[in-house]
């Protein structure tokens, strides 16, 4: 697994994606954040935390992460170089695991910058420096894990197609689905809306931005990265025999 991730990691930066990807998360949520005047400006919110940061880092990594993890099997595909990877003295385990930690990594690294957001903003609360810095740790740590979902998903439609643009488009119908969807339906079905909501993504990615860790919230994005990670592996299997 460990010759795949570094693999990967090589071919991200290697090449100008890996630098691509870190700008631009970036320079939009830059951009958003402080620059352009609307209801994610910071500086307009009159608050002083991270909200605006949280409300629209999944809106940009439903495009972003697919766009990572389009190539990971897709491009194997096309090259005819997956067979070569499967018949590796390595599981298919292992392969997928690479390949997604590798996904992960790169998409960490990018959030990893984004610290200096708390630096700036903590000599503007009322007093100095009173920013709620549970729900921000709470965050981060739902944001690690909606990255995690998020790749799982992106890695798994990379195998239904050598088209990258294709598995770009279901990545992301996919990941909106399960952030946006589930939210959706539970308004079109009130009965219900409860155990609807729950199925969704963005319902635990909030309850952990309170800044309390529910291993409830762990468990589900942990089962969703888990299922997701399973079907690409199943996949692999089926292209094998």
């Amino acid at each position: 697994m460990k010759s795949i991730l570094l693999r990967e990691i090589k071919s991200f930066f290697g090449s100008p994606i890996g630098y691509l990807v870190i700008a631009i998360f970036l320079i939009s949520n830059g951009l958003f954040l402080w620059v352009f005047e609307g209801e994610y400006n910071i500086l307009n919110t009159g608050f002083a935390d991270l909200t605006p940061f949280f409300t629209l880092a999944p809106w940009i990594l439903i495009f972003l992460i697919p766009a990572v993890t389009m190539r990971s099997f897709s491009d194997e595909k096309k090259q005819g170089t997956l067979e070569l990877l499967l018949t590796k003295p390595l599981s298919i385990w292992e392969i997928v695991n690479g390949k997604f930690l590798a996904a992960l990594v790169l998409i960490v690294m990018a959030i990893i910058p984004t610290f200096i957001y708390v630096i700036v903003i903590s000599p503007l609360g009322m007093p100095e420096g009173n920013i709620d810095m549970g729900s921000t740790i709470g965050c981060y740590f739902g944001l690690l894990f909606l990255i995690a979902g998020y790749s799982a998903i992106g890695i798994f439609t990379s195998t239904l197609s050598e088209n990258q643009i294709v598995a770009f488009i279901i990545a992301v119908f996919l990941c909106f689905f399960f952030y946006f969807g589930f939210e959706g339906l539970s308004a079109i079905v009130p009965i219900l809306s409860s155990f609807i909501s729950s199925l969704g993504m963005q319902d635990h990615f909030k309850s952990m931005s309170r800044g309390v860790l529910d291993t409830r919230d762990i468990i589900y994005f942990v089962s969703v990265t888990v299922f997701f990670l399973s079907l690409t592996v199943y996949n692999l299997k089926s292209f094998k025999s």
